[in-house]
Formats: structure tokens, sequence, C-alpha cells
């Protein structure tokens, strides 16, 4: 079970062959604590969308043998928490302290396995954008793909053009690392790679 509503985590997922027996999206306060660094709140926001997918009931339904699985994507500017931008300023202001500059993407994955064990992996990404222009920046607004965006910013459209180096994970910081999501379900027994071998052969 995905306790995510968002398609680019469901496809991160079916990439790696997974498919969740339900979608089951949760609904959690995502403002920071006072002082909390962006680390600490991608931590904090993933088990706690864990946990709180565990007590409703269509997961309940799935019974005692049923994997959760929840992430949050934070992007930090040192100890600078940068919003999901919902309008222009917003966006312009996250685009502006990137400009030029380097960052870093926070993006934890949660899983509370059979018998409530929880485990959780936080991945850490360093990016650097180039400098952005005013052309740069309008024409990614005009784009709208920062729009509900940590940061502002979609790495998997327009923007990756922006990044002169990333060290880390890509698929984290679209919003689900995938080594460390596959590792923890292969840890907690989930039959992780079976569904390769009946799979119709890929054609990368």
């Amino acid at each position: 079970m995905l306790a995510s509503a968002s398609p680019r985590r469901l496809q991160l997922l079916e990439r790696a062959g997974l498919t969740p027996d339900l979608l089951n999206p949760t609904d959690i306060d995502e403002i920071p604590h006072r002082r909390e660094t962006p680390r600490a709140l991608s931590i904090r926001l993933a088990k706690e969308k864990a946990q709180r997918a565990l007590e409703m009931p269509l997961v309940e339904e799935l019974g005692p043998n049923a994997y959760v699985l929840a992430a949050d994507t934070v992007v930090g500017l040192g100890r600078r928490i940068l919003p999901k931008a919902e309008t222009v300023d917003e966006a312009l202001d996250c685009l502006s302290l990137l400009s030029g500059r380097s960052h870093w993407v926070y993006s934890t994955v949660c899983l509370i396995a059979p018998g409530k064990r929880m485990s959780t992996r936080c991945v850490e990404t360093k990016l650097r954008f180039k400098r952005l222009s005013r052309e740069d920046m309008g024409s990614y607004i005009a784009s709208d793909e920062w729009r509900g965006k940590a940061g502002g910013y979609a790495i998997q459209g327009r923007a990756e053009v922006f990044v002169r180096l990333l060290t880390g994970s890509y698929s984290g910081v679209i919003g689900l690392p995938l080594y460390e999501t596959v590792h923890l379900l292969e840890g907690a027994g989930y039959p992780v790679f079976q569904s390769w071998m009946s799979a119709p052969q890929s054609e990368v």
C-alpha cells in the first residue's frame, strides 16, 4: 500500500516492477516545527504519513500482513526549508534562492511491515543550479511545472536543464529513492523481485 497521492511516486514504484494494492493518501499537517531542520522534517513527515495510513479503514481491511509505504521530500538551503510552491511569487522566490547555488534535497521513505515494524531511510542529494536569468525563470514559471513542487521545481521536467551537478539519488529528488525503497522492502520480507520473473521483457 502506498500512502501517497503523487503520480510520480507511483510511476517510480512501477518502474521498479512494483504495483501497490492500494493508493491511500494521508492528510497531515506539514508545517515545520520551530527550529526543525529540512532533514528532520522529511523524516518526521514520512513517519507520520505511514502511521496515519496504518490507522485508516481501507488499510486495516488489507489485514495484518500489509506493507505500508510512505515518503516525503523536502528541499533545504542550509537550515532553511523551501516551501511547496503554490503561487508565482513563492516559485520565483525559490528559483531566485537556488540560482547559482547548491542546495540539498532530503527524501525519506518509511515502511511499516507486518507486525507494525517501522523502518526509515533518509537520502540526501546535493544539487547545484546554474545561475538563472530572468528569462530562465520567466519561461519556467510559464510552464506551470513548479506548482505544488518542493523548492518550486520538478527535476523530471524542464528544470533538469538548470542542474549543473547532482550527487546522490535522482529518483529521490523526484520523490522516492528507489534503491533505498527496494532495500527496505526486501529486508522486511517483501518479494520485490518476484514480479520481474513473470513480467514482459523490457525493451530498454
